[in-house]
């Protein structure tokens, strides 16, 4: 091969042959060194040819824009002097860049730790988990973290800061026991059933952040995970309300007065079906079958349940305006169906002189069935319980026909004991039995 003194003026002059694929210009101060041409590309490049085990070996050192002659010799001499001591510097170079990879995946994962929030790994886990929960427990844990500063759509006053909203801002790898600790004794002097929420929705947060392939580098056990935080928030007041059935006169009467039709269906759907108040809220017109007499709620459980539609929760649905797809709408709420009905029933509760959750009219309707000695896994079944027992979860299969017979009885038992029967329905469809 023909050998030159590379210089800036032959190396600018030189172009590849006409016919062939590359061309090269070989310096004659360093051997192995040379300048490669291709007839498609007016860039060309220094490389380095030389034998390794007996092999004829080309590597390549860098465009000539970029190496000057001098560096590109001194590139040369340095790669046959690897060679020259057993190194192959092709080898060399992968094992260089993958030690960088590890160095740069330590510095990031350092940085990560650094400056990763509560609030943006919190973001990242909602998304990741938003397939596995339900949509209320999806909500629960938007709802958690929110700042507040909002305008409310009904009052002058501003939004207040959720109960975790406090911690978005921390660090991931500062939030400790100690700041947990600090957590729960501010918010437990305003809302300590909140903040118990919040702590079981944290201490889950971080369970998932030791797995997750970043955060769990930046995770040193569980925060949350704290017997102080738990001691401060205690422990929550176990609801046992339940309408008595002496009491069912007052409450069908107290709830007549309220003075949306709606609300007042939604209340007593709510206790004529024993369904949790966001499986009521969230029935549409198209779930409900007036010719067979069967509604479709959702179920926390199996996703969706079919329950019987009993004479008189029939008609109250019926008698309902059809303002969009909710049976139980709202020409004001965002969703569309009613979801702030906690007024409207503390006010019918303080006519009837009784102190009643939505929740608890779910366990009136349990409690109720007893009269009738109606099956316990008859009133579960059409209440969205759980089989228990291995005959309830194995065995049992019970057909529509067979929940209808016996949830017509239980509507009529509790509506005889309030004295109310089913008539013409105007707005609450009630009337009194003379």
């Amino acid at each position: 091969m023909a050998k030159v003194n590379l210089t800036a003026g032959r190396i600018t002059a030189f172009k590849c042959e006409a016919g062939r694929g590359q061309s090269f210009l070989w310096d004659s101060d360093v051997q192995g060194l040379g300048i490669r041409s291709t007839p498609n590309s007016t860039r060309k490049s220094y490389v380095f040819e030389t034998s390794i085990k007996g092999k004829s070996v080309r590597i390549t050192i860098g465009k000539i824009e970029i190496w000057t002659i001098p560096a590109a010799r001194s590139e040369a001499r340095r790669l046959q002097t690897m060679i020259d001591g057993g190194i192959d510097p092709r080898q060399h170079k992968k094992e260089v860049a993958a030690a960088n990879l590890v160095l740069e995946t330590a510095r990031d994962l350092q940085t990560q730790r650094e400056t990763v929030t509560v609030g943006s790994a919190w973001a990242v886990y909602v998304v990741a988990r938003k397939s596995f929960w339900s949509d209320r427990h999806y909500a629960d844990h938007i709802k958690m973290i929110h700042a507040g500063g909002e305008t409310r759509s009904r009052s002058s006053k501003l939004t207040v800061a959720a109960p975790l909203a406090s911690l978005t801002a921390i660090k991931l790898v500062d939030l400790t026991p100690e700041r947990v600790t600090a957590w729960a004794s501010t918010e437990v002097l305003t809302r300590a059933t909140q903040a118990r929420l919040a702590l079981r929705l944290l201490r889950a947060f971080i369970n998932w952040c030791s797995e997750h392939p970043i955060y769990k580098e930046v995770i040193t056990g569980n925060a949350a995970q704290n017997k102080a935080a738990r001691e401060i928030l205690g422990r929550s007041n176990t609801k046992d309300d339940a309408l008595q059935k002496e009491q069912l006169s007052a409450w069908f009467s107290a709830v007549k007065q309220i003075s949306n039709p709606v609300i007042a269906s939604y209340l007593q759907t709510i206790l004529l079906t024993g369904a949790r108040p966001n499986e009521v809220s969230t029935i549409l017109w198209s779930d409900c079958d007036f010719q067979w007499n069967s509604m479709t709620i959702k179920d926390k459980v199996d996703g969706t349940r079919t329950i019987p539609l009993t004479p008189y929760v029939k008609q109250l649905i019926i008698n309902l305006p059809r303002r969009n797809q909710f049976v139980f709408s709202s020409p004001t709420s965002a969703s569309g169906c009613i979801v702030n009905v906690q007024k409207a029933n503390a006010k019918a509760c303080e006519i009837a002189g009784l102190d009643m959750t939505l929740h608890g009219y779910r366990r009136s309707f349990a409690s109720l069935t007893e009269w009738i000695e109606c099956p316990a896994g008859i009133a579960a079944q059409i209440q969205g319980h759980k089989p228990s027992g291995v005959r309830e979860k194995n065995y049992i299969r019970r057909p529509l026909d067979l929940l209808r017979m016996w949830h017509i009885k239980i509507e009529s038992w509790i509506l005889n004991e309030a004295g109310i029967e089913i008539g013409e329905a105007s707005g609450t469809g009630l009337r009194a039995i003379s």
